[in-house]
C-alpha cells in the first residue's frame, strides 16, 4: 500500500535510482492554518501526523484502509520482511522515515543480487492541477474513489510479527485489475503482510513484514508535492480501465533521452507505465507479453505521428488490460484529430 511496497517488483529487477514519490494511495486531509511551507519554487500543502493520536480506532474496513495509508507515511521504522513471488522467496531490510517533511524509504535485498531500492520525496497526487476527473487530496478521498472499483471488506484478526492485526479483503468489481488482502497493525495501522490475487483468485506475491522495530509517529507534518500543470502530449492511450487516472508524477528519466514519452496512470491501488518512442537503433523489445516479476510488460510497435514506433504498458495487472491499453494508444494530428 505504500510507495515502497508497490515499487518493491520493479526493484527486483536492477538498481534503482532516487526518485519521487509516486504513490497513489495517499494525499493531504487535514489541512489547518499555517500548514502551508514556502519552500523551495512552490507552495506545499501538509499534513500533521500528530492527528492520528486523537482519531479512534476504526472501526469499518473503508476506516482502516484511510488509516494505514497515512500510517505508511508518518510512522518511521526498521524492519526486516520477505517476498515471496515467481521468482522465489527473498528476504529484506527496509527503513522509513521523514526529515523536514520529506520522506526517506529504503528496501535491501539480503540475498540473491544485492539490489538496493530508495525512494525519497513527498506524498503524491493521483491528479494533474487542473485536472477535470479531480480526486480529493485526502485518505478519504481515494477511499472514495475506490468505492465504485473495490468491494472492501474485514475479515478477521490475526498475530504476525509478534503483533495484533485485523485483515482487509479488497476485491475488484470487475475482471480488469487484481485483488488485494491486507493485514494492518492494529496499534498503528501499518501494512505488516500483502498478498496480491489475479483474476482468478490465484496468488501472485506474497510480501510480509517478519520484524518491526519501534514504530515512531513522525513529530511533525508530512509534505505533499507540488501540483503540476499536465504536459501536452501528442499522444494518449484512448482506453484505459475504469478509475484510472494520469497521476502527476515526473518521469524524464536522465536514462531516456527526450523522445521517450512516459506517462503512469493509476486507479489509487493499481498502476500502469506507459511508454512511447521511436523504433530506432539495437535497443528495441522485442512484441509480444513479457513477464517482470509479479508484473508484466505489453509491448507493440505501432504506426504514429507518422513514424513506427514502440509502445510498451507495465504494470500488476491482467495481461489482457496492458495489451488493450497499448492497441488503444492514438496520436494528435496537427489539426488537433486523433488518429490511430
Amino acid at each position: 500500500m505504500s510507495g515502497l511496497l508497490a515499487a518493491l517488483p520493479q526493484a527486483c529487477l536492477a538498481q534503482a535510482e532516487p526518485a519521487q514519490t509516486d504513490d497513489p494511495a495517499a494525499e493531504q486531509a487535514d489541512f489547518s492554518p499555517g500548514d502551508s511551507d514556502h519552500a523551495g519554487s512552490g507552495e506545499f500543502e501538509r499534513f500533521d501526523c500528530q492527528v492520528l493520536i486523537s482519531r479512534p480506532t476504526p472501526e469499518s474496513a473503508e476506516a482502516w484502509l484511510e488509516r494505514s495509508l497515512w500510517a505508511n507515511h508518518c510512522y518511521a521504522f526498521q524492519a526486516r520482511a520477505v517476498r515471496i513471488g515467481s521468482d522465489g522467496v527473498r528476504s529484506l531490510a527496509l527503513s522509513h522515515d521523514v526529515v523536514d517533511g520529506v520522506e526517506r524509504e529504503v528496501a535491501r535485498f539480503l540475498d540473491g543480487p544485492p539490489v538496493v531500492f530508495e525512494r525519497r520525496g513527498r506524498i503524491g497526487r493521483l491528479h494533474w492541477a487542473e485536472g477535470d476527473a479531480a480526486v480529493a487530496a485526502s485518505p478519504a478521498g481515494i477511499v472514495a474513489h475506490l468505492e465504485g472499483l473495490y468491494r472492501l471488506r474485514m475479515s478477521g484478526e490475526e498475530r504476525l510479527a509478534n503483533r495484533n492485526t485485523v485483515r482487509l479483503d479488497i476485491e475488484p468489481l470487475d475482471d480488469l485489475r487484481y485483488g488485494h488482502r491486507v493485514w494492518l497493525d492494529n496499534a498503528t495501522g501499518l501494512t505488516l503482510k500483502q498478498i496480491l490475487l489475479d483474476e482468478q483468485g490465484r496468488v501472485v506475491e506474497t510480501f510480509q513484514i517478519t520484524q518491526l522495530n519501534r514504530p515512531r509517529l513522525h513529530q511533525g507534518a508530512v509534505d505533499l508535492d507540488r501540483r503540476r500543470p499536465a504536459p501536452d502530449d501528442p499522444w494518449r492511450p484512448a482506453w484505459l480501465p475504469e478509475g484510472f487516472i494520469a497521476k502527476p508524477v515526473q518521469t524524464r528519466s536522465p536514462r531516456h533521452d527526450e523522445t521517450v514519452g512516459h506517462r503512469v496512470y493509476s486507479d489509487g491501488l493499481a498502476t500502469l507505465s506507459l511508454f512511447v518512442e521511436p523504433v530506432a537503433g539495437k535497443d528495441q523489445l522485442m512484441p509480444g507479453l513479457h513477464r517482470l516479476g509479479v508484473s508484466h510488460a505489453a509491448v507493440r510497435r505501432r504506426e504514429l505521428g507518422g513514424q513506427a514506433r514502440q509502445v510498451v504498458v507495465m504494470g500488476e495487472l491482467p495481461p489482457r488490460v496492458l495489451i488493450r491499453v497499448a492497441d488503444s494508444v492514438t496520436w494528435r494530428s496537427e489539426t488537433g484529430a486523433a488518429s490511430p
